[in-house]
């Protein structure tokens, strides 16, 4: 900083140059940037590794992000992280908004499997106090066991009023998810996962 008391004669240089000097980001800004980017990594190696390899990024980066997925020791594990970090900051601004906008577009998946999850467990805990829930279930999908669904429905009440562990409660939950994903994939051996749920019934 330019001593205010100091004539503008005799000086070597101009104040100027000190200013260009000092134009950079602040290390708070530096450290944001870094701690942003490390995040990043992190969220690169805790994706499934199929999806990894589908986001643009350089080779040497994504190589460090799948050899790290490999890596089961923590110390190893932790410095492989570290140059991941290292690799991310070398990244440009133009690739790392290519890989953020990757990484959101996931979180939209995301999203949307939590929605449909939670309207499952809205429709169970229907089932549980409503019984005519039972019935449009049946209607819609006559292929389930209706003695199954009855009983499973009653251990499940059971176990709320006992506080004991919701296994019967999960079950339905399964029967549920099965159910929904048949509606959006009809699948071929459909036949076989109903003839799998049924053994597991007790």
């Amino acid at each position: 900083m330019v001593n205010p008391n100091r004539g503008s004669g005799g000086v070597g240089f101009s104040s100027t140059e000190f200013e260009q000097e000092y134009e950079r980001p602040s290390k708070t800004e530096l450290k944001r940037q870094s701690d942003a980017l490390q995040k990043m990594g992190q969220t690169l190696v805790e994706a499934p590794r199929d999806r990894v390899k589908r986001v643009p990024m350089p080779e040497d980066v994504l190589d460090a992000i799948l050899d790290c997925q490999n890596i089961t020791n923590h110390e190893g594990r932790r410095r492989q992280m570290q140059f991941i970090g290292k690799k991310m900051r070398t990244l440009d601004e133009a690739e790392v908004a290519v890989i953020q906008k990757t990484i959101d577009s996931w979180k939209g998946a995301s999203k949307s499997e939590t929605a449909a999850m939670h309207a499952l467990e809205r429709r169970r805990d229907k089932l549980l106090t409503d019984d005519k829930a039972l019935t449009t279930l049946l209607e819609e999908n006559p292929e389930l066991d209706v003695q199954q669904l009855r009983t499973l429905i009653r251990n499940a009440r059971k176990e709320q009023a006992e506080n004991k562990p919701p296994k019967a409660y999960r079950e339905i939950f399964q029967i549920l998810k099965q159910v929904d994903a048949k509606k959006n994939k009809p699948s071929a051996d459909g036949d076989e996962q109903d003839e799998d749920s049924e053994s597991d019934d007790e």
